[in-house]
Protein backbone atom coordinates (compact mmCIF):
# COMPACT_ATOMS: atom_id res chain seq x y z
CA UNK A 1 0.00 0.00 0.00
CA UNK A 2 1.34 3.41 -0.88
CA UNK A 3 -0.03 6.93 -0.71
CA UNK A 4 -0.28 7.39 -4.48
CA UNK A 5 -2.42 4.31 -4.98
CA UNK A 6 -4.46 5.02 -1.84
CA UNK A 7 -5.29 8.51 -3.13
CA UNK A 8 -6.28 7.08 -6.52
CA UNK A 9 -8.59 4.64 -4.73
CA UNK A 10 -10.18 7.54 -2.83
CA UNK A 11 -10.73 9.29 -6.15
CA UNK A 12 -12.31 6.16 -7.65
CA UNK A 13 -14.74 5.99 -4.72
CA UNK A 14 -15.61 9.66 -5.03
CA UNK A 15 -16.27 9.28 -8.77
CA UNK A 16 -18.56 6.33 -8.03
CA UNK A 17 -20.31 8.38 -5.34
CA UNK A 18 -21.01 11.04 -7.97
CA UNK A 19 -22.60 8.41 -10.19
CA UNK A 20 -24.58 7.10 -7.20
CA UNK A 21 -25.74 10.58 -6.13
CA UNK A 22 -24.10 10.18 -2.72
CA UNK A 23 -21.84 12.38 -0.62
CA UNK A 24 -19.26 10.17 1.07
CA UNK A 25 -16.09 9.99 3.09
CA UNK A 26 -13.46 7.45 2.00
CA UNK A 27 -10.61 5.95 4.02
CA UNK A 28 -7.81 3.64 2.89
CA UNK A 29 -5.79 1.78 5.52
CA UNK A 30 -2.70 -0.43 5.32
CA UNK A 31 -2.40 -4.04 6.50
CA UNK A 32 -2.05 -2.86 10.12
CA UNK A 33 -5.25 -0.80 9.93
CA UNK A 34 -3.35 2.51 9.88
CA UNK A 35 -4.83 5.34 7.84
CA UNK A 36 -2.98 5.96 4.57
CA UNK A 37 -5.44 8.28 2.79
CA UNK A 38 -8.76 9.94 3.55
CA UNK A 39 -11.10 12.08 1.49
CA UNK A 40 -14.41 13.70 2.45
CA UNK A 41 -16.67 15.12 -0.24
CA UNK A 42 -18.06 18.62 0.30
CA UNK A 43 -21.36 18.27 2.13
CA UNK A 44 -20.74 14.70 3.32
CA UNK A 45 -22.19 13.79 6.72
CA UNK A 46 -19.95 14.41 9.74
CA UNK A 47 -20.22 10.78 10.89
CA UNK A 48 -18.22 9.64 7.86
CA UNK A 49 -15.02 10.99 9.38
CA UNK A 50 -15.32 8.26 12.03
CA UNK A 51 -17.27 5.57 10.18
CA UNK A 52 -15.21 5.34 6.96
CA UNK A 53 -11.89 4.65 8.76
CA UNK A 54 -13.77 2.35 11.13
CA UNK A 55 -15.15 0.31 8.25
CA UNK A 56 -11.70 0.07 6.66
CA UNK A 57 -10.12 -1.00 9.96
CA UNK A 58 -12.84 -3.59 10.54
CA UNK A 59 -12.45 -5.02 7.03
CA UNK A 60 -8.69 -5.43 7.40
CA UNK A 61 -8.91 -6.76 10.97
CA UNK A 62 -11.40 -9.48 10.01
CA UNK A 63 -10.25 -10.04 6.41
CA UNK A 64 -13.81 -9.77 5.13
CA UNK A 65 -16.22 -7.16 3.89
CA UNK A 66 -18.14 -5.34 6.57
CA UNK A 67 -21.36 -6.31 4.75
CA UNK A 68 -20.48 -9.99 5.29
CA UNK A 69 -19.47 -9.30 8.88
CA UNK A 70 -22.80 -7.56 9.53
CA UNK A 71 -24.62 -10.86 8.99
CA UNK A 72 -22.35 -12.63 11.48
CA UNK A 73 -22.81 -10.13 14.32
CA UNK A 74 -26.61 -10.16 14.30
CA UNK A 75 -28.41 -11.95 17.13
CA UNK A 76 -27.90 -15.67 16.58
CA UNK A 77 -24.85 -15.09 14.38
CA UNK A 78 -21.58 -16.80 15.24
CA UNK A 79 -19.94 -13.44 16.05
CA UNK A 80 -22.92 -11.93 17.89
CA UNK A 81 -21.69 -9.39 20.42
CA UNK A 82 -18.47 -8.55 18.52
CA UNK A 83 -19.05 -4.87 17.76
CA UNK A 84 -17.06 -2.70 20.11
CA UNK A 85 -15.64 0.77 20.04
CA UNK A 86 -13.47 0.19 17.00
CA UNK A 87 -15.54 -2.13 14.77
CA UNK A 88 -18.10 -0.84 12.29
CA UNK A 89 -20.21 -3.78 11.16
CA UNK A 90 -22.34 -2.62 8.26
CA UNK A 91 -21.62 -2.42 4.54
CA UNK A 92 -18.96 -0.16 3.07
CA UNK A 93 -15.67 -1.77 4.15
CA UNK A 94 -13.74 -3.97 1.71
CA UNK A 95 -10.41 -5.72 2.32
CA UNK A 96 -7.69 -5.39 -0.33
CA UNK A 97 -6.04 -8.73 -0.98
CA UNK A 98 -2.68 -9.70 -2.35
CA UNK A 99 -3.19 -11.50 -5.68
CA UNK A 100 -3.55 -15.24 -5.24
CA UNK A 101 -3.38 -15.02 -1.45
CA UNK A 102 -6.96 -15.24 -0.17
CA UNK A 103 -6.11 -14.86 3.54
CA UNK A 104 -3.44 -12.15 3.24
CA UNK A 105 -4.66 -8.58 3.09
CA UNK A 106 -2.64 -5.52 2.15
CA UNK A 107 -5.16 -3.03 3.51
CA UNK A 108 -8.78 -2.03 3.15
CA UNK A 109 -11.07 0.73 2.00
CA UNK A 110 -14.01 2.09 3.96
CA UNK A 111 -16.77 4.35 2.67
CA UNK A 112 -19.54 6.09 4.60
CA UNK A 113 -22.18 8.70 3.83
CA UNK A 114 -24.57 7.12 1.38
CA UNK A 115 -26.97 4.24 1.75
CA UNK A 116 -25.35 0.92 2.57
CA UNK A 117 -25.67 -0.09 -1.10
CA UNK A 118 -24.04 3.18 -2.22
CA UNK A 119 -21.23 2.82 0.31
CA UNK A 120 -20.59 -0.75 -0.87
CA UNK A 121 -20.56 0.32 -4.54
CA UNK A 122 -18.09 3.13 -3.79
CA UNK A 123 -15.81 0.83 -1.78
CA UNK A 124 -15.95 -1.79 -4.52
CA UNK A 125 -14.91 0.85 -7.08
CA UNK A 126 -11.75 1.49 -5.05
CA UNK A 127 -11.14 -2.23 -4.59
CA UNK A 128 -11.50 -2.78 -8.35
CA UNK A 129 -8.73 -0.23 -8.93
CA UNK A 130 -6.56 -2.05 -6.37
CA UNK A 131 -7.23 -5.40 -8.07
CA UNK A 132 -6.40 -3.99 -11.50
CA UNK A 133 -3.12 -2.49 -10.36
CA UNK A 134 -2.13 -5.72 -8.57
CA UNK A 135 -2.94 -7.82 -11.64
CA UNK A 136 -0.93 -5.48 -13.87
CA UNK A 137 2.07 -5.54 -11.51
CA UNK A 138 1.95 -9.33 -11.21
CA UNK A 139 2.01 -9.66 -14.99
CA UNK A 140 5.14 -7.50 -15.20
CA UNK A 141 7.10 -9.63 -12.72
Amino acid sequence: MNIELALRMCEASVRQAGREGALVSVAVVDAGGHLVAFQRMDGAEIAGVTLAPGKAYTAVAHRMTTADLARLVRPGGELYGLPGDRYVCFGGGVPLRHPGEERRVAGAVGVSGGTVAQDVACAEAAAALWDGVQLFQKRDI
